[in-house]
């Protein structure tokens, strides 16, 4: 389900936020914007692959590391595993298709976070 909300709900740099089970963006617009609704797609795989609370958990914590490491809140969301697979794959129309359970792991270490 998707709802639209106003532009002032959401921080600048974003178009969009996803909480199980609803993807909330911010201009009627992205409702057909392929690449926003597959990254947004590939946050609720994540989310109910956790279960969505410790996804929300995790995302956190792992959101305050990132910001001690790289004292810069935009690097810092960037560099979270789940942010990284969503970027990576937005493109790829057919991810979710042969994405292999949990697969943001992959992501949560690499060299560039």
């Amino acid at each position: 389900m998707f709802l639209i909300v106003s532009k002032y709900f959401l921080p600048k740099r974003f178009a969009g936020i996803t909480i199980y089970p609803f993807v909330i963006l911010k201009k009627r617009e992205y409702c057909n914007d392929p690449v926003i609704l597959n990254h947004e797609r590939i946050h609720l795989r994540q989310q109910a692959e956790l279960l969505i609370l410790p996804f929300f958990v995790w995302y956190l914590f792992e959101f305050c590391i990132k910001l001690i490491r790289h004292r810069d809140p935009h690097k810092a969301y960037r560099a979270i595993g789940f942010e990284r697979e969503a970027y990576r794959n937005e493109n790829n129309m057919s991810y979710l298709k042969t994405r292999p359970f949990w697969a943001f792991l992959k992501y949560r270490n690499s060299i560039d976070s």
